[in-house]
C-alpha cells in the first residue's frame, strides 16, 4: 500500500513542479486559451446576428418578391384589359366599315336601279310612240312619216298624261 502513502519529499517536489507549471500556464497558455475562447463567443455571436440579419433581409426580400409579383399580376391583367379594349376597337371599326361597304354596295345598286329604270321608260317611251304612230296611220289610213318632229309631239302628249 506503499503506492497510496506517499513520501513527504515527493508530495513537495510534486507540488513545486505543478506550481512551476500552473505559473507557466497561467502566464503563456491561459492568455491564448482565453483569447482564443473570446474570439469563439465573438464569431458565435457575430453568427447569431448575421443569421438574424440574412433572415430579415429574407423576409424583406420575400415581401418584395410578394410585391413585385402583384404589381406584375397588375400589369398583366391591364395587358389584358387593354387588349380586349383593343379587340372591341377593332371589332367596332370592322363593323363600321363593313356597313359603310354595305352602303356603298346599297347605293351603287340603287343608283343601277334607278339607271335601268330609266333606260326601260325610255325604251317603253319609244315603243309607245312608234305603235301610237303606227295606230294613228292606220286609222287615218295613211302614211305618216316618222320623223323626229312627230316622235316629239308624242312623248309631249306622254308627258302630259304623265303630270295629271
Amino acid at each position: 500500500m506503499e503506492l497510496f502513502k506517499p513520501e513527504f519529499g515527493l508530495v513537495f517536489w510534486m507540488l513545486v513542479v505543478f506550481l512551476i507549471i500552473l505559473g507557466i500556464l497561467a502566464k503563456y497558455a491561459w492568455p491564448v486559451i482565453i483569447r482564443s475562447i473570446e474570439q469563439r463567443a465573438e464569431l458565435i455571436d457575430n453568427g447569431v446576428v448575421y443569421a438574424r440579419k440574412a433572415k430579415e433581409d429574407f423576409e424583406g426580400a420575400k415581401a418584395k418578391i410578394e410585391e413585385m409579383m402583384a404589381e406584375a399580376h397588375q400589369k398583366q391583367l391591364e395587358a389584358l384589359q387593354e387588349t380586349e379594349r383593343m379587340k372591341r376597337g377593332l371589332i367596332e371599326n370592322a363593323r363600321k366599315e363593313a356597313a359603310a361597304e354595305a352602303q356603298k354596295v346599297l347605293d351603287a345598286a340603287q343608283l343601277s336601279i334607278e339607271q335601268a329604270k330609266r333606260e326601260a321608260e325610255l325604251q317603253i317611251r319609244r315603243q309607245v310612240s312608234e305603235l301610237s304612230l303606227e295606230i294613228a296611220g292606220r286609222v287615218l289610213r295613211r302614211n305618216l312619216s316618222a320623223d323626229a318632229a312627230q316622235t316629239e309631239l308624242v312623248n309631249k302628249m306622254l308627258d302630259e298624261l304623265e303630270n295629271k
